[in-house]
């Protein structure tokens, strides 16, 4: 069953969350609709290891659960470092760091619109960073001044 795809992204959202809170690493969001008939978004994860796989696998199990989602097939083949889960109009890839890498789905589908994690999470996007001003510019603003040591006197 095709959902909207308000619902659909709110779908995405409440998985993001989850993977989020399992501390999936490099968490990415492709909107495919464009490029795919087969679904609409693609949520990428790394995981720092097997079991952190199957964390993520399950917690994403969970919150699709929880949505009344339905999950249309799953690939968990042990080991292989590449997990899937589909759940139609949602698909999630987790991976080991070394699985990503070599697969490198974010350059399949590099011509899908990819999707603010941080703004489905709520998060405020980090602020740039402001470099401190070097030492000669600093140097160049303030009176230069003398350092002069102070040795304690025994009285």
């Amino acid at each position: 069953m095709k959902l909207k795809k308000s619902d659909s992204l709110a779908l995405v959202k409440l998985c993001c969350r989850a993977l989020d809170e399992k501390k999936a690493e490099d968490l990415r969001v492709l909107d495919v609709s464009e490029q795919s008939s087969i679904t609409d978004f693609l949520i990428l994860a790394t995981g720092t290891s097997e079991p952190h796989l199957r964390a993520l696998r399950v917690e994403a199990e969970r919150a699709l659960d929880a949505a009344n989602a339905r999950i249309v097939g799953m690939e968990i083949p042990q080991e292989s470092g590449w997990m899937v889960i589909d759940a139609f109009d949602v698909m999630l890839h987790f991976f080991t760091l070394e699985q990503r890498e070599r697969y490198g789905l974010e350059n399949l589908w590099k011509d899908a619109k990819e999707v603010s994690v941080p703004k489905l999470l709520g998060v405020a996007s980090p602020k740039k960073k402001i470099a401190a001003p070097s030492a000669k510019k600093r140097a160049a603003k303030s009176p230069k001044t003398t350092k002069v040591s102070r040795k304690k006197t025994r009285s």
